[in-house]
């Protein structure tokens, strides 16, 4: 009975996996179409396949806008661990004064509409002459991060034990030396984890960059929606795009599996 049964929960996890991936598969089908072929209608998997589409956007400049994406990803990212790793820390080994309060007011942070902050976001950015560069996406992506990689992180220290502290203080290290070479190796997993979050986060984020930059400093979102015109849209090229976009992630996602789910279960069990 078990054997059946085995197969059965298999066969449905694969069924359930290539419905999720299906859109995806879709994309990447649409991508090699013309675009008569990609708006016909029943649609139809029986076609040319052509690359003309991968060569139109690539001459026109898709690199980069990828160039963009990851540069305004991976720093922000970086500056947002910087300042949000030392904060969770702190938070999760030491009494602190109405710390409840403190992780509140970062998630609070969160709940904040985006299109309510953009307007003075704007002045502010005209006024320091920060549009449309990578300046801004980069600080204003950070800031956006910072209170998930605080909470994230906090779970996952909360995983150590105290004592853990006490023993390497008790050996001599200081609290910087524990820091940086007891207490951060045991988090790597949720660090990792944490970082591809972000990193996929900044990757998709749209509204931000559509608002304050233009040609200088747009992202990959950005260009994508410039096929969208008043002429209709152009699935074809528009899904060549956004498998370019999907690509990064899905390759370090593939990559970092195993740590992401070890960092995603590893702070499951203390909140």
């Amino acid at each position: 009975m078990r054997r059946p049964l085995s197969m059965l929960l298999t066969a449905g996890t694969y069924v359930l996996a290539l419905i999720y991936f299906s859109p995806v598969l879709w994309l990447l089908i649409t991508g090699f179409k013309q675009e008569g072929d990609a708006v016909a209608m029943p649609p139809s998997l029986v076609f040319q396949p052509t690359l003309d589409n991968y060569r139109l956007i690539w001459d026109s400049g898709a690199g980069s806008f990828m160039g963009h994406s990851a540069i305004v990803s991976i720093v922000s990212t970086i500056f947002a661990l910087a300042f949000g790793v030392p904060a969770a820390y702190a938070l999760a080994m030491f009494k602190i004064k109405k710390a409840d309060d403190i992780l509140f007011w970062f998630i609070s942070t969160k709940m904040l509409p985006a299109v309510g902050v953009i307007i003075p976001l704007y002045l502010v950015f005209k006024q320091l002459h920060l549009l449309d560069s990578l300046t801004a996406l980069i600080v204003l992506y950070t800031a956006m991060n910072v209170p998930l990689v605080v909470w994230m992180m906090r779970s996952f220290f909360k995983d150590i034990p105290y004592e853990t502290i006490e023993a390497y203080q008790v050996d001599g290290a200081t609290g910087l030396q524990g820091f940086f070479k007891i207490t951060l190796p045991l988090v790597r997993p949720g660090i990792v984890s944490t970082s591809l979050l972000c990193l996929v986060f900044v990757w998709n984020e749209f509204f931000f960059g559509v608002s304050l930059t233009s040609t200088d400093a747009a992202t990959m979102p950005v260009y994508m929606s410039s096929f969208m015109t008043q002429e209709g849209l152009f699935w074809a090229k528009m899904s060549s795009v956004a498998t370019l976009a999907v690509l990064p992630a899905l390759v370090l996602g593939w990559f970092t599996q195993r740590q992401l789910v070890r960092g995603l279960t590893m702070g499951a069990v203390k909140g």
